[in-house]
This record gives C-alpha cells, sequence and structure tokens, in this order.
C-alpha cells in the first residue's frame, strides 16, 4: 500500500525556529515607535508555540517578521539553522493562515487547496509520490472558468485510472504525473479535515467554520517547514471555535510540523500549545508550559493575564519571614517562605491569589471579612466578586464557589486563602518572589 504524500513527508520537514535579537521600529529619529524589544525565542523542531498577549503587544508583528512580510529593523530569524531575513517569503517554506481566511473567492475548495502545490511540490518528488509507470490518471474535462483562468478540477475521488495506451472514454482526460500527486495531497488533506464532500463548492458556498479548515488545509497541504497560524478562530462562534481548537491541535500532532500561534485569548493559549510566549508592549514577559505560567508565573502582568477569572491582588506587610498582614486579615505561609521573604521584613509586598483558591469559611483573623457584591451562576461553578468593606469603594475580590452554596446580593462572609497557593510580587519591580 503506498503511503500518504502528507505522512511520509511530515517527519522531515519539521525544522527549528530561532528568533534572535529582534527588534522593529516603525518611523524614524525621534517620531519612531518601537514595537519589539529584543525578542528571543528558541522554538524546537515539531513544537507548537503560542504567542499571546493584549491587543498591540507586537505578537502579529512578530508573526509577520518570521514569514517575511515585514524586515525587522535589527535581528535574526533562524529556520533550519538558515537566517532568513531578507529572504522573500515564496522562499522561507512556511505556510501561513490568517483571520480573514484569504481564500480566492473565484477558485472551488479543491483549487484553493491545490494552488500553493503547483509551484511547492518539486518535479523529482512527482513520480515518487504517484508510484505510476504505466498506469495513468484521467479526469472529465472541465470547462474554463469565465471569471478566471483557473481550470476547475473534479476530486481525486472522481479519477479514472487507465492504461496509458487505452483510449479515454469521451469527455475525459490525462493528468500529468504532477496533477496526480496534487490531487493526492489535495484528498488526503480533506479527509483529514472531513472537508472531501466540499472540494467542488465556491468559498460562497461554505460556513464560516468550513472556510476555516479550507484556510487550514491549503497550509497543510504544501508542507511547509513552519506553520504560522494569526487569530484562525476569532471570526467562529464559542462552539465552533472550541471543535476547531481541538481538531488543529491534533492534525499538528499528527503532522509534526512546526507551529506559532498568535492569539490574545488565554483560554485558547491555555489549551493548545506545547509552551506559551507571553508578550507585552513589545517584550517577552515569560516563555514556559501552560501549568508553569499558571503555578509561577514570573510577574504581576503574567499572574494577571493567564487564568480566567484573573488572579486578585492585595497589598500585605511583611511582620517577619512567615507573617504577612493587611488592615483586615493576619495569616501565617508555609515554612518555605521564609528564606525569600526574610529580606523584606517590615516592607509592603503584593499578595496574589486566584478566584479558586479562595474558600468560604468562618470568622477567624487569618480570613477576610467580605460583603457580596455580584453573583454570577454558571451552572458548575458560581463566581463572587465582593468588597473587603461594605463601602463602594474598598477593593474588590473575585471567589470561585461550589454551585450548590446558597448565596446573595449583600450577604456577610468570611473567606479563607488557601496559604500553599499564594503568590507575592514585588510592588515596585512586579516581579515574583521565589518561594524558595
Amino acid at each position: 500500500m503506498q503511503s500518504s504524500p502528507i505522512s511520509s513527508h511530515h517527519t522531515n520537514m519539521a525544522a527549528s525556529l530561532q528568533i534572535s535579537g529582534i527588534r522593529k521600529a516603525f518611523g524614524k529619529g525621534n517620531k519612531a515607535v518601537e514595537v519589539l524589544q529584543r525578542i528571543d525565542i528558541d522554538v524546537q523542531p515539531g513544537e507548537f508555540l503560542i504567542l499571546v498577549g493584549p491587543s498591540g503587544c507586537g505578537k502579529s508583528t512578530l508573526l509577520n517578521i518570521i514569514a517575511g512580510l515585514e524586515e525587522p529593523t535589527e535581528g535574526q530569524v533562524r529556520i533550519a539553522g538558515k537566517d532568513v531575513v531578507g529572504v522573500p517569503p515564496s522562499q522561507r517554506d512556511i505556510a501561513m493562515v490568517f483571520q480573514s481566511y484569504a481564500l480566492y473567492p473565484h477558485m472551488t475548495v479543491y483549487e484553493n487547496l491545490a494552488f500553493g502545490l503547483r509551484r511547492s511540490i518539486p518535479t523529482s518528488r512527482v513520480s515518487q509520490e504517484t508510484g505510476r509507470d504505466r498506469i495513468s490518471a484521467a479526469t472529465r474535462a472541465a470547462p474554463r472558468n469565465s471569471a478566471s483562468t483557473a481550470r476547475t478540477l473534479p476530486t481525486w475521488a472522481e479519477a479514472l485510472l487507465v492504461s496509458a495506451t487505452r483510449p479515454l472514454p469521451k469527455g475525459w482526460r490525462y493528468l500529468s504525473e504532477q496533477e496526480q500527486a496534487i490531487a493526492q495531497r489535495v484528498q488526503t488533506v480533506a479527509q483529514m479535515l472531513q472537508i472531501e464532500t466540499l472540494l467542488d463548492r465556491l468559498p460562497k458556498q461554505l460556513s464560516g467554520g468550513q472556510k476555516q479548515r479550507v484556510a487550514l488545509g491549503r497550509a497543510m497541504a504544501r508542507n511547509p517547514q513552519v506553520f504560522l497560524m494569526d487569530e484562525p478562530l476569532s471570526n467562529l462562534d464559542a462552539k465552533l471555535r472550541n471543535e476547531t481548537r481541538a481538531q488543529i491541535v491534533s492534525l499538528q500532532r499528527k503532522l509534526g510540523t512546526t507551529t506559532i500561534y498568535v492569539t490574545h485569548d488565554q483560554t485558547e493559549a491555555m489549551t493548545m500549545g506545547d509552551r506559551i510566549a507571553v508578550l507585552n508592549a513589545g517584550q517577552i514577559q515569560q516563555i514556559a508550559t501552560p501549568l508553569e505560567l499558571y503555578n509561577r508565573p514570573a510577574n504581576r502582568f503574567v499572574a494577571e493575564f493567564i487564568g480566567s477569572p484573573p488572579m486578585n491582588f492585595l497589598p500585605v506587610q511583611v511582620q517577619s519571614p512567615l507573617v504577612v498582614s493587611h488592615p483586615k486579615f493576619r495569616m501565617t505561609l508555609p515554612a518555605h517562605w521564609e528564606p525569600a521573604l526574610r529580606r523584606y521584613s517590615g516592607r509592603t509586598l503584593t499578595l496574589g491569589i486566584r478566584p479558586e483558591h479562595i474558600n468560604i469559611s468562618l470568622p477567624a483573623p487569618k480570613n477576610i471579612p467580605v460583603q457580596i457584591k455580584r453573583v454570577e451562576a454558571l451552572g458548575a461553578e458560581t463566581y463572587l466578586t465582593v468588597g473587603i468593606t461594605s463601602d463602594d469603594a474598598s477593593p474588590l475580590l473575585q471567589a470561585r464557589i461550589e454551585p450548590d452554596r446558597n448565596v446573595s446580593l449583600g450577604d456577610d462572609l468570611w473567606l479563607s486563602l488557601m496559604p500553599d497557593k499564594i503568590h507575592l510580587f514585588d510592588p515596585t519591580t512586579e516581579e515574583a518572589i521565589a518561594e524558595f
């Protein structure tokens, strides 16, 4: 049985990607705006890396620099060890999936998938992939599309294998070996994405989810060294976004292609990537696995950006290496904090705690008296927004509680913080204070 044109090549196509000292400034002189500042990222072959950050942080600009759509002001981009700065996008062996799909409206799905392959499949690989010497493929001759010179071909499933010396039925024509290889590749990708029944449709006949799968398929069909994806799911509704997200992860694992995925949605980042690079104001804040970002954020920005709802923050004073206090509570930290906090004695720090690490408790000096300001019952869980005092100007906290807990607006409660889930940050630098 002949191997799939996709699977027979993907293992060799995954490439490393090194981004070294990348700077990007728009404008000149005093009016120059620096959008990227000394970006360094080392992506391993086959890795799925997420670039995440708020709007305007520079993540799409960095993706465009990797793709060759923008030139960096300074720095290097190496794909498989080769510096590609200055190399045209078409020669970088990458494929990009855009938020807007960017499909050719006058071409069928088949033609959209095949378009890039007609230039990217080397002649030396064609006969190897078709594996046919005396048996050729024929297809029904299709009329030219009046809107363009593109020729619409039927799917590979409609092609006929015939002897090269056998006369063709009326209305059929032979496919070149290159077209046979392209048709096989398109059909394989279409089956993986479950769009094989859509190959003869135009983009205007597709739903948003189907268009997105075609855009993904066009990138996959080329078997590039690197996939670049720029917020490809932002135009989809919530249910379809969740389905497509899982599909992208599954396909990337199957193909093993190095992938850079840009998003501002931290839920996508946490559920899709092998590692996440968090950007803010043109700088890398932290690069780590999803759980490491969640459990050990490098600074206050990462702590607040990763997690939904975001982390709560309160000012506390270090009374001793293990005791911190707030006007409304006083708590003792686990013993492993002592070495780190010894030099902060008497100083004010920022305490961070996630909503899921706060519990409803009993009155005690270590617990916080609060009043409920808002209740969000989601079914599986309930989120409370509470004020530390009854004053409307008091600091607000968010807490996640069990869904069957009966609470109402205006109720007074006592909340306890899980001591082993506490985070502490220097209020001046906003850097995290290491526990050990």
